[in-house]
C-alpha cells in the first residue's frame, strides 16, 4: 500500500476526508482483531484440540464399524466351516458323538447338582457368566468341537 506524500491533498472536501478516516479506522480495527486472534495461543490450541478430538472420534467409530463387520464375517465363516465339518463326519461318528454327549449331559447334571450345593456364591456367579457366554457362542463352540473331532479322526487314522 503506497501512501501519498504529505504535501498532496488526499481528499477534496472535509466530508471525503472523514470518510477516508472512518474507512482507515475500520480496516485498522479488522487488522488488530486478526492479529489478536493469531496471537491467542490458548484459543488456537483449544480449537486444534477440538478438531483432533473430532477426528479421533470419527476414526474410532469407523474402526469400530469395520471390526463389527469383520467379526460378523468371521462368525459366518466359522459357522460354514462347522457345518461343512459336520457334513463330512461319518454317521457312526455322529451317532457315537450324540451318545457321548447324552452321557456327558447326564454326568454334568449330576456333577452340577453336587457342585451347586458345595460351591461358594462368587464361584457360582462366575460359572453362570461363563455358561451364558458359551450359550451365546454356541455355533463357534460347535465348530471347534467338529474341528476337534476331525483332528482326532485324522490322528487316529495315521496311528492305525
Amino acid at each position: 500500500m503506497t501512501q501519498p506524500s504529505h504535501d498532496e491533498p488526499t481528499a477534496s472536501s472535509p466530508q471525503e476526508l472523514r470518510e477516508q478516516v472512518e474507512l482507515t479506522r475500520t480496516e485498522l480495527g479488522q487488522t488488530v482483531e486478526a492479529l489478536a486472534a493469531k496471537t491467542d495461543v490458548k484459543a488456537r490450541a483449544q480449537e486444534k484440540a477440538a478438531e483432533v478430538r473430532e477426528q479421533a472420534v470419527a476414526k474410532a467409530d469407523e474402526l469400530k464399524e469395520q471390526a463389527a463387520l469383520r467379526a460378523g464375517e468371521l462368525k459366518a465363516k466359522a459357522a460354514a466351516l462347522a457345518h461343512h465339518a459336520q457334513d463330512r463326519l461319518p454317521e457312526p461318528v455322529k451317532d457315537k458323538a450324540a451318545q457321548a454327549a447324552g452321557q456327558a449331559r447326564a454326568k454334568a447334571a449330576q456333577a452340577g447338582q453336587v457342585w451347586g450345593e458345595k460351591a461358594p456364591e462368587p464361584v457360582r456367579q462366575k460359572a453362570a457368566e461363563g455358561a451364558q457366554l458359551a450359550r451365546g457362542n454356541r455355533e463357534l463352540l460347535l465348530a471347534a468341537a467338529g474341528a476337534t473331532v476331525l483332528v482326532w479322526l485324522a490322528w487316529r487314522r495315521r496311528k492305525e
